[in-house]
């Protein structure tokens, strides 16, 4: 089974997994943070900052079955890692210190695991700590995580107290008769808390010291009893596994991680991809920074193989194969450029970021045409500061980067139509696109209102795919565009000379072309935040809320704590968590998540767009290519329809 460990950072996430690790005999001894020796933070960078930013596996042994044990990253910054990790946990545990309570990156990390229903026990650390109130860090975690947050305190995995049975009893009408009538019987109430943790109706919290080794045995008895999997019993199906990680080896070899959800597969294999078939060349299991081979995985493995180019975290494999369509919740809000020598090549810089990216795919690398220069997406500062260093580590490259910005993005005002024609000699294809609004947060979706008579069905495949392959650029300030679907009106391809290429350069043109018709929109991200700070700080933050435009939810107070929360615009936000900070004397907490992608106020939007001083020209291009006197002739934006050889549809 698959057991993944989640926490605010600095709960002590990363010394309760070297605990449990030594516990269990897959280390010798146990490493500390603070001495820069943790077993599953290798990197040179996670043991330099002291901070978990990749997510890595252990093997244990527990009563006689490996469990594959993942800790994943705290520091926001790297949520996208750890939402990837959480789609091949079986179920997680969440660490929450006893002296700080929930936090707001606890808050993150359980809405996370409840979206994704991943069964979760708690572990309450830190409980030897001075001022550590369990009673009041329980009832905070019922009130602000899930009033189905359970005291199991004391169990561990066979008889329970008197309050956990009544609990366990409560949630089952006929275990609360069973109570009445017979009383407690260990074996059922077992079995009934295990279905009720796996159905993620309770949430089981225990207690300890993970520096100390307090109660950490008991915790892992209990997860044992109460996490079940089936795994055994999936093995003869066919053979399906989901994508969850890349990494690259010392010599840039590419590695792709899996899990596998059903059947098996052996060395040498031929398995599906959403590429089309791929050989298994090779199957390694991995226990921290090192790799032991195996021939064969089967269902509830996590593995990793070498190669498998193009498959990416998310994709099943195997029977089904598929490339991921959902988009991760984690997405980043900066963008910055990227600063080095002019006497490096710029294909240097990018191969190395593009490498990054298979690993980290936030971290989204855009390149500008002609000498603009290369920029990448990011989630913070910390993550530009870890990307810096890592150019530097692996790659032997010096970069800097310049200020980081807020990333926005675009759509249209109303339906606008373009036409792309592409016509050098013996090349020929034509479309019209219609871009419609669409509701917001649904990307760019795409629809054919053409007659297979007027373009045969293959070509109105190849246009869907053209469409959706690549992230056009709005005309305002080159941000992605967003909230558009695409609707081919008609199109016309040659008998002999037209190529799928063809079409490629017609959809790319006919996207422009109707944004350079149309009338464009600037969104920009607005963020759910949750701030948690000192009750005598409350009138401080309340102003400095009002004054960036944030909607704010009735304050909840608890004892000498108060928490806000709400919704604002991240250009207000991004900056003030040094102002926070400095107003709550260190004492606060804030944490903020995109929560949807909102129209810009006009004054804002203009003051962006003059900023940015983006020239639609210089990107893809609205201009067409038609043929004269055989040759290719351009043809400006604004001129295409004059040209257009595609009759204009009714309406048009």
């Amino acid at each position: 089974m698959t057991i993944g460990v989640l926490a605010h950072v600095d709960a002590g996430k990363t010394t309760f997994s070297e605990r449990v690790l030594s516990l269990s005999g897959a280390i010798r001894t146990m490493g500390r943070v603070d001495h820069g020796d943790a077993f599953l933070d290798a990197h040179p960078i996670e043991r330099e900052r002291g901070i978990t930013i990749f997510s890595d596996q252990a093997l244990l042994e527990r009563d006689g079955d490996t469990i594959y044990w993942v800790d994943t990253p705290g520091h926001a910054d790297f949520s996208p890692e750890m939402e990837r990790a959480v789609s091949v946990m079986d179920a997680a545990v969440v660490v929450v210190s006893c002296a700080e309570g929930v936090q707001s990156h606890t808050e993150t990390v359980f809405r996370l695991l409840r979206e994704n229903c991943v069964p979760t026990l708690i572990f309450l650390n830190k409980t030897d700590r001075e001022g550590a109130d369990a009673e009041k860090v329980l009832a905070q975690m019922k009130r602000l995580l899930s009033p189905d947050v359970i005291d199991a305190r004391g169990f561990a995995g066979g008889t329970m107290s008197e309050t956990l049975a009544e609990e366990v009893a409560a949630r089952d009408e006929t275990l609360m008769e069973r109570l009445f009538d017979t009383g407690y019987d260990e074996a059922l109430w077992l079995s009934e808390l295990s279905r009720q943790v796996m159905a993620c109706a309770a949430f089981p919290v225990l207690a300890g010291s993970a520096l100390r080794g307090d109660g950490v045995e008991e915790f892992m008895r209990a997860l044992r009893a109460l996490v079940r999997t089936d795994w055994h019993t999936r093995e003869t199906g066919p053979f399906r596994a989901r994508a969850y990680k890349i990494r690259h080896d010392a010599q840039g070899g590419r590695l792709c991680f899996f899990k596998v959800l059903s059947g098996a597969a052996a060395v040498r294999d031929e398995i599906e991809t959403p590429q089309g078939p791929a050989k298994l060349s090779a199957l390694s299991v991995w226990h921290g920074p090192r790799a032991r081979s195996v021939e064969r995985a089967a269902a509830g493995d996590l593995c990793a193989c070498p190669g498998l180019e193009g498959v990416m975290p998310g994709d099943t494999l195997g029977e089904g194969a598929a490339r991921r369509t959902a988009e991760w919740s984690c997405e980043p809000m900066l963008t910055a450029d990227v600063l080095w020598d002019a006497a490096v090549p710029e294909n240097r810089v990018l191969a190395a970021l593009h490498m990054l990216e298979e690993e980290e795919s936030s971290l989204q690398v855009e390149t500008r045409g002609n000498g603009g220069g290369i920029a990448v997406r990011v989630m913070g500062g910390i993550q530009l500061e870890v990307l810096r260093e890592l150019l530097g580590s692996r790659f032997g490259l010096e970069v800097s980067f310049g200020p980081a910005r807020v990333l926005y993005r675009e759509t249209v005002k109303a339906p606008c139509v373009g036409i792309g024609h592409y016509e050098p000699l013996s090349h020929y294809a034509e479309v019209w696109l219609r871009l419609v609004p669409a509701e917001p947060g649904s990307g760019v979706t795409f629809r054919s209102l053409c007659h297979v008579d007027t373009l045969a069905l293959n070509w109105q495949r190849l246009i869907e795919t053209h469409v959706l392959e690549k992230q056009h650029r709005g005309v305002l300030t080159g941000a992605p565009l967003t909230d558009v679907r695409v609707e081919l009106l008609t199109g016309r391809a040659h008998l002999k000379h037209t190529e799928g290429g063809d079409f490629r350069q017609s959809v790319y043109r006919a996207v422009r072309n109707a944004l350079m018709h149309g009338e464009s929109r600037l969104l920009e991200p607005v963020c759910r935040f949750a701030l948690r700070a000192p009750q005598e700080c409350y009138g401080r933050l309340a102003g400095d809320l009002s004054r960036m435009r944030a909607q704010v939810e009735p304050p909840e107070y608890d004892g000498d704590r108060v928490t806000l929360r709400g919704e604002a615009p991240f250009a207000t936000l991004s900056g003030y968590q040094t102002e926070f900070l400095t107003a709550t004397h260190g004492k606060g907490a804030l944490t903020v998540r995109l929560s949807r992608y909102a129209p810009c106020r006009d004054e804002d939007a203009a003051r962006v767009i003059a900023e940015t001083d983006y020239n639609p020209l210089a990107d893809d291009t609205p201009d067409s290519v038609f043929c004269q006197r055989g040759a290719g002739v351009r043809v400006a934006w604004d001129h295409v329809r004059e040209w257009a050889q595609c009759e204009a549809p009714e309406g048009i």
